[in-house]
C-alpha cells in the first residue's frame, strides 16, 4: 500500500478500538463508580492510544516540497532503538526470597529519546522523572522510603508518583508488593552485623572484678563486726527481730490472718520459726508473696493461734523489738509492746523517703539492696520470714550507735 493509505488504514483500525465510548459508571450515593475491570480497560486503552499517537508523530513528520529529510530516517531509527531498550528491572529473584537483600536499589531519573522529541510529554513527567526512590527488598516486599519533610498531602502524591515510576520502568509485578514506610520502619540499609557468640565461661577480667568486689564486702563486714564486738553481751541479748507472714481471709481475702512467725537474736540465730493454724477459712493464701501453702497450716507441727501468741509474748518480755513495719505484725499477733522498746526500720527517718509533703516508709527489699551488699535476689520471689528478720537485724546493726544516741538525746 502507499504510505498515506497505509497510515489512514492504521488510523481507522486504531480509532475503532481506542475511541470506543467510555463505559458508563455505576452510580453509588450520587457519585460515579467504575469497577476494577472497567478501570483496567480504560488504562489499557489510554496506553495504546498514547503509543499510537507517538508513533504517528514520528512517521508522519512533515517534509518540505515532497523531499525527504536525509536525517529523518536516522532520527526515527535512533528513537526506535532507544524506545526498544528495556529499562532496569528489580531483581525477580529477590521477590520470592524470604531473606533480605543486602543491596539498596536506587532508581534514578532517565530521559529517553522519545521524551526529547515530545517536549509536552517531557514536561508532564518532569515531577516523576526527577525524583529518586530509596528502596530495598525484604521478605518478598519492596520497601520504599518516604522523605521525612513531606506533608501528608505531599506524601500521598509521592506514593502515587512512585508507583507510576515503577510501572514505567517495567516493574509492574513489584508495584503490587511495594510498601511505603518512614525512616523508623525502613529495614536496615546496611548489612546486619554478625552477632558474636556469648562466651560460655567468664573472662579473666570478670573473675578479677568479682574477686575485688568480694574482698571489699569482706572488709566492710569485718569492720562492722569489730564495732559490734565492742558492744557488751548483756546489751546484745536485749535485741530480737520479728517477722510474720499473713494469709487472706474474708471476702476476696482482703483481711489478714497470722500464718507464720519467725524470730532471730542479735547473732542471727533462729529463736522461733513456726506455722500457725488459721481457725477461719482461708480465701487467699498469697503463696506468691508469703510462701505459705495449705499443707503448712494443716500440718500437725503448726501451732494454735492462742499458744503462739503466749509464746511470742513470753519471748518479747523486757526485750527490744526490731523489725520492719511492726505495726502489721503486732496487729496480726494481737499483741502490744512498749513504744520505747521498738526499733522499726520503716519509721526510722534515714531509711524513709520524702514525697507528697511528708516522709514515707520504703520497702524492705529496697533498703536491703541499697545498704547491704551480697544480698542479690532478696525478696524477688516468695518471702521467707526468717530471712526477712535477719535482714532487718542487719539493717539495725548498721545504724545501731547512731539510732541509740538519737533516742538517748530525746529522752533527756
Amino acid at each position: 500500500f502507499p504510505v498515506q493509505n497505509f497510515s489512514s488504514f492504521r488510523l481507522q483500525t486504531a480509532n475503532s478500538y481506542l475511541f470506543q465510548p467510555t463505559p458508563k459508571p455505576i452510580s453509588i450515593m450520587g457519585k460515579p463508580y467504575f469497577t476494577k475491570k472497567q478501570k483496567a480497560k480504560m488504562r489499557e486503552r489510554r496506553k495504546k492510544k498514547k503509543q499510537l499517537l507517538l508513533g504517528r508523530s514520528h512517521e508522519m513528520s512533515p517534509v518540505g516540497n515532497g523531499k525527504k529529510d536525509p536525517g529523518s530516517n536516522e532520527e526515527s531509527h535512533d528513537a526506535a532503538a532507544t524506545s526498544s531498550k528495556k529499562r532496569p528491572r528489580v531483581d525477580d529473584d529477590d521477590c520470592g526470597n524470604s531473606k533480605a537483600s543486602d543491596h539498596v536499589d536506587r532508581i534514578g531519573s532517565t530521559n529517553t529519546a522519545t521524551d526529547d522529541h515530545n517536549p509536552s510529554n517531557q514536561d508532564s513527567k518532569n515531577s516523576s522523572d526527577s525524583m529518586e526512590l530509596t528502596s530495598k527488598m525484604f521478605d518478598g516486599k519492596l520497601y520504599v522510603l518516604i522523605p521525612s519533610h513531606l506533608s501528608p498531602k505531599d506524601a500521598k502524591k509521592f506514593r502515587k508518583d512512585a508507583r507510576r515510576k515503577l510501572r514505567e520502568q517495567g516493574k509492574e509485578q513489584v508495584s503490587d508488593i511495594v510498601e511505603f514506610v518512614n525512616q523508623e520502619d525502613m529495614p536496615s540499609l546496611q548489612p546486619a552485623k554478625k552477632k558474636r557468640k556469648q562466651k560460655e565461661f567468664p573472662s579473666i577480667k570478670e573473675l578479677l572484678k568479682q574477686k575485688q568486689e568480694l574482698e571489699a564486702i569482706q572488709k566492710e563486714e569485718t569492720k562492722l563486726q569489730e564495732k559490734l564486738d565492742t558492744i557488751p553481751e548483756a546489751v546484745r541479748a536485749q535485741y530480737v527481730a520479728l517477722d510474720c507472714e499473713m494469709v487472706g481471709i474474708g471476702t476476696e481475702g482482703r483481711k489478714s490472718a497470722l500464718a507464720r512467725v519467725s524470730m532471730v537474736d542479735w547473732n542471727h540465730n533462729v529463736v522461733l520459726d513456726t506455722f500457725v493454724k488459721v481457725p477461719i477459712r482461708v480465701t487467699d493464701f498469697r503463696t506468691h508473696v508469703s510462701g505459705v501453702e495449705p499443707k503448712h497450716i494443716k500440718n500437725q507441727d503448726a501451732m494454735e493461734v492462742k499458744k503462739c501468741r503466749e509464746l511470742v509474748a513470753k519471748l518479747l518480755k523486757e526485750k527490744i523489738l526490731v523489725g520492719h513495719a511492726l505495726t502489721n505484725d503486732l496487729k496480726a499477733l494481737m499483741l502490744t509492746h512498749p513504744k520505747e522498746k521498738i526499733r522499726d526500720t520503716a519509721k526510722y527517718r534515714p531509711f524513709q523517703r520524702y514525697g507528697g509533703g511528708k516522709w514515707r516508709a520504703r520497702k524492705l527489699r529496697d533498703l536491703v539492696k541499697e545498704n547491704l551488699k551480697g544480698k542479690d535476689g532478696f525478696q524477688e520471689g516468695e518471702h521467707d520470714s526468717v530471712q526477712d528478720a535477719k535482714a532487718t537485724m542487719e539493717l539495725f546493726q548498721l545504724v545501731y550507735s547512731q539510732w541509740e544516741k538519737e533516742l538517748a538525746s530525746k529522752a533527756k
